[in-house]
Parts: C-alpha cells; structure tokens; sequence
C-alpha cells in the first residue's frame, strides 16, 4: 500500500522566445465579407385569354398571397402588362415559375411567368 504522497514533477525553467532577426512577415487577418446571393423577382406577364380568376388563384396558391394583395398583383399585370408576384433567391424563383406555367398549361391558359435578376 502507497501512503505516501506522490511527487509533483519539476517544472522546466522559462524560455525566451528566439529573436527577431528582421525577416519574419506577418499576415494580418482580414475578415472576409461574402456578398448575398442575387436575387431574382418573378413576373407574370399579361395576356388576353387567361381569366383574371385563374391568375388570382395561381397567386394566393404559388406566391401566398392573400385575396386583396393577390387582385391588386392581378390588376397591375393585366394594366400594366407585366407584374411582380414575389422576390426569391435564383433556385427557388426558377422553382416558382415552372409551377406557375404548368399549372397554367394544365388548364390551358397561354399565360407567361418569367424570372429576372432584381436590379
């Protein structure tokens, strides 16, 4: 049986950093800045054949607008020829857009849907 205390071992003594001989560079650390992605608005353009209904529901369906945003978005489009139904990032605005031109071939509709870099 040990009853004796263990010893603590000897610290080594302090060390000097070596000198500087004048040839050393030193890297400053610059903290990199990433830009936000682009972002890309999808556009409805105006038709005459597809129904001012049809557009309403591809907007509340596809975009989350409610029934009031999603008319006025729907009468900017059919006034102003084109309209802005939201602002995504490029995956997901190119993801939108071919939604909205299925759903609108599966009924039928010519209705345009495109997608362009926010400027």
């Amino acid at each position: 049986m040990a009853t004796r205390i263990p010893k603590t071992p000897p610290t080594p003594p302090a060390q000097k950093p070596a000198g500087d001989d004048g040839d050393s560079v030193v890297l400053e650390r610059r903290p990199q800045k990433t830009a936000p992605p682009q972002m890309y608005q999808v556009v409805m353009l105006n038709d005459d054949y597809t129904p001012m209904e049809f557009v309403i529901v591809v907007l509340q369906e596809y975009f989350s607008k409610d029934r009031e945003s999603a008319t006025q978005i729907m009468l900017k489009i059919h006034l102003d020829g084109r309209g802005v139904c939201g602002v995504y990032s490029r995956d997901m605005a190119a993801t939108k857009v071919n939604q909205v031109m299925e759903a609108a071939q599966q009924a039928g509709h010519p209705l345009q849907c495109v997608s362009e870099p926010v400027a």
